[in-house]
């Protein structure tokens, strides 16, 4: 993206810095920025330099603007600490950002991106709370499972011995009941053996899962596909896959109502980190809704078993989309505000993760 190549020691210093650098008059127009802030916020020098920011395609700059204000009007450097800006269109970031006067009429900002730091730290507290929500469930299903056997048991001996159908109908209840609550034990559990993994086309995958949904959804919810085609094939297990985003798609749906867009998007990314543990190359699959969105109490949440936001919601079909997710070695994230929600699969791409579960 660079047109132009850095003339002083001073700028030649800042193309190497990994952080966001701008130098702005006070009209506001940018007199310096380097190739971090390019990147940043979708832009060119040529496009920028001598002019102010386009509010159009980098939403934050009157957020830039009021800063370096700020500063003029104060004279003093400051900073604000992770706050979330909209870098373009269809990008948020959340940075640190740094005001300096450097002259009565310059000032620098500094912007830092925090994402990668506060996702890697987001998504270790997600795998954190799945594995002690998991082991929680383990202790508590052995724990219901065998009482609930043998009063199946019980019941059924008790329904060979009556007569009356009245009374063998109290029985039937028992064992249906009891039925019930080991079906609902197992699917807080979630699957119980590793995945039979194979050669697997994300596309492939969500096409099916877009089939039926929209076998099921209203007239007026549309279903937008935008895939990247160059993704290749990778190891997993396709049912358990279609399952995940399944689960996902119809809480998307149901959040909608009569109306609605549902987006499925794929893009790849290199150099990525789930969970701590770095991958070349991972798959990003994006289900985006413009429903009424997610409270930001429940975000924290939305994994967790019997969480949900609808009264006759189960609260499991999330909690199992993070299980299968994860024995694939990768996370699910969730992030909403009203009228715009977002869950991110994460998917490793490089063969040698197949192992993982």
């Amino acid at each position: 993206m660079r047109t132009r190549q850095p003339q002083t020691p001073a700028e030649r210093a800042m193309e190497y810095m990994s952080h966001g650098v701008l130098l702005f008059d006070a009209c506001f127009h940018v007199r310096y920025i380097n190739g971090a802030a390019e990147v940043m916020f979708a832009v060119s020098a040529r496009q920028v330099t001598g002019h102010r920011l386009p509010a159009h395609a980098t939403p934050c700059a009157p957020v830039l603007e009021q800063a370096v204000r700020h500063a003029f009007k104060t004279g003093q450097a400051f900073t604000r600490r992770e706050i979330l800006l909209a870098a373009t269109t269809d990008r948020r970031i959340t940075v640190d950002l740094t005001v300096t006067p450097v002259s009565c009429d310059e000032v620098l900002l500094e912007i830092s991106a925090l994402d990668r730091r506060l996702r890697i730290a987001r998504e270790q507290n997600l795998i954190n709370q799945h594995q002690c929500t998991r082991e929680l469930l383990r202790g508590l299903a052995h724990e219901v499972k065998n009482p609930l056997g043998g009063l199946r048991g019980a019941a059924q001996l008790l329904d060979r011995e009556l007569q009356a159908p009245e009374l063998r109908e109290y029985t039937q209840i028992i064992i249906e009941e009891a039925d019930r609550l080991r079906t609902l034990v197992n699917g807080l559990l979630g699957p119980n053996s590793r995945p039979h993994k194979r050669e697997t086309n994300i596309h492939e995958v969500l096409e099916r899962v877009r089939q039926l949904v929209a076998a099921e959804a209203p007239a007026g919810i549309s279903i937008r596909r935008d895939y990247d085609p160059s993704i290749p094939d990778f190891i997993a297990e396709p049912n358990q896959l279609i399952q995940a985003t399944l689960n996902i798609v119809r809480n998307a749906l149901e959040s909608l109502g009569d109306q609605g867009c549902i987006t499925l998007r794929t893009r790849t990314q290199r150099q990525f980190t789930i969970a701590e543990v770095p991958h070349r190359l991972v798959i990003r699959v994006d289900i985006i809704d413009d429903g009424p969105g997610i409270s930001p109490d429940l975000q924290e949440r939305i994994f967790y078993p019997m969480v949900t936001g609808r009264p006759e919601g189960t609260g499991l079909g999330l909690s199992l989309a993070q299980t299968l997710v994860h024995q694939h070695g990768g996370l699910i994230e969730c992030w909403s505000e009203p009228g715009y929600t977002e869950f991110t699969l994460w998917l490793p791409l490089e063969a040698g993760d197949d192992n993982k579960g």
